[in-house]
């Protein structure tokens, strides 16, 4: 296993859709200058994030102007690749930058591609084929799907092709099925970033969505710092959706979860294990169950919960672990519609070998971060993104 001495682990949390501010060019992706994920999540009374604060959250926010002792080194990151989704952003910041933007629908997709799924999976016919929230879409046609057994079809202001059906009415393993047949149409002009399987159970008007949601991802076009971490025989490992979002290349074990909670007890059960190389830990609460949803008062609460989970986990940090807390975009629970935003993203690095009170400043990519990732666990270089890791390695 080819890694450096000192570091033995990094663990890489990625809030999902804790965006950090407006991106200079937000308003081309359609959103205003004003979007602040986590200043509006913040701004919820009695809100309360002191660990958070103590790694230096809101100096990576530009909300205070001095980065307090207890930090590490804090910073904030601009995307570079055209788009403000889950994919584009994990591929950035782990060293692929996406030359050009995911095709997205906004009028749904084109009776050819509805045909012709609709061929692969023996059915007459889909409900929807059209721009929705998750929730609305079912509370809507979960009633008419259950009587019809056709697919909901829907979609995003994300590249998304996304499929909802009861549990009882379409075995999750025959939605997943479908899935995989969408996403082998899905590719070229039509290669939507991924094609998602969305189940469901209840009555009509108490749908619920379940966790066994399941993401089927294009690859990356390049190589990321997962595949030359593999090469180089560095472990991989993707906790929650990770796996599912490169589409589990490079990954030498992918472990799911149901919720934040879950994943912060897989990070730090793996951490308390001695398990080397990159752990990759997604917290995908913020953005399905708060984000998309605008519900502020959610946001901040999960905010404060994991606050209380690092708390934990900083506790079972050996000093051969290097910490790194960031965000993948925004979802700003005070934006109109239901869309993400293109923001900044938080960057907290931390752990024994970190120095005090080092200012990143504002990075010009994503992909810093994974190349100072793999200068930390390998002593090489990443050609894509420029390494922070001689500017706070002590």
């Amino acid at each position: 296993m080819d890694m450096q001495g000192d570091i033995k682990r990094v663990l890489w949390i990625v809030m999902d859709s804790v965006g950090a501010g407006a991106l200079p060019d937000a308003e081309a992706f359609g959103d205003a200058q004003s979007v602040n994920t986590l200043a509006h999540a913040l701004a919820v009374p009695q809100v309360r994030v002191p660990t958070l604060d103590k790694l230096g959250l809101r100096f990576a926010m530009r909300q205070v102007g001095t980065l307090p002792p207890t930090a590490g080194a804090v910073g904030r990151a601009a995307e570079k690749a055209p788009g403000k989704d889950t994919t584009i952003g994990h591929w950035e910041m782990a060293g692929y930058i996406q030359p050009h933007a995911f095709p997205t629908y906004p009028e749904g997709f084109p009776r050819d591609i509805i045909d012709a799924f609709c061929r692969a999976i023996h059915r007459e016919g889909v409900l929807g084929n059209v721009p929705a929230s998750g929730t609305e879409i079912i509370a809507q046609l979960g009633k008419a799907h259950m009587q019809s057994g056709l697919p909901i079809v829907y979609t995003s202001g994300d590249s998304v092709f996304q499929i909802a059906a009861h549990e009882d009415i379409v075995p999750v393993d025959t939605l997943y099925e479908w899935c995989r047949k969408a996403r082998a149409m899905l590719q070229g002009g039509h290669g939507v970033a991924r094609v998602i399987a969305r189940p469901f159970t209840g009555t009509p008007g108490a749908f619920v969505r379940t966790a066994r949601r399941h993401d089927f991802s294009l690859a990356p076009g390049g190589e990321t710092i997962l595949d030359a971490l593999t090469k180089r025989g560095v472990p991989v490992t993707g906790v929650g959706k990770i796996g599912d979002i490169f589409a589990q290349r490079g990954i030498a074990k992918s472990i799911p979860t149901t919720d934040n909670e879950d994943g912060m007890d897989r990070a730090i059960a793996l951490c308390e294990s001695g398990q080397e190389g990159l752990l990759f830990v997604n917290l995908v609460d913020f953005d399905t169950k708060y984000g998309h949803r605008r519900d502020v008062m959610g946001y901040a609460q999960a905010l404060v919960r994991l606050d209380a989970r690092m708390a934990q986990l900083l506790q079972v940090l050996d000093a051969q672990t290097l910490l790194c807390v960031t965000a993948d975009h925004g979802c700003d629970p005070l934006a109109a519609g239901t869309d993400h935003t293109r923001e900044y993203v938080p960057v907290l690095f931390d752990g024994a070998m970190v120095r005090r009170g080092v200012d990143l400043g504002t990075r010009a990519t994503f992909a810093d971060m994974g190349s100072t990732i793999y200068q930390a666990l390998t002593g090489a270089h990443w050609p894509v993104g420029t390494s922070m890791y001689t500017d706070f390695v002590v």
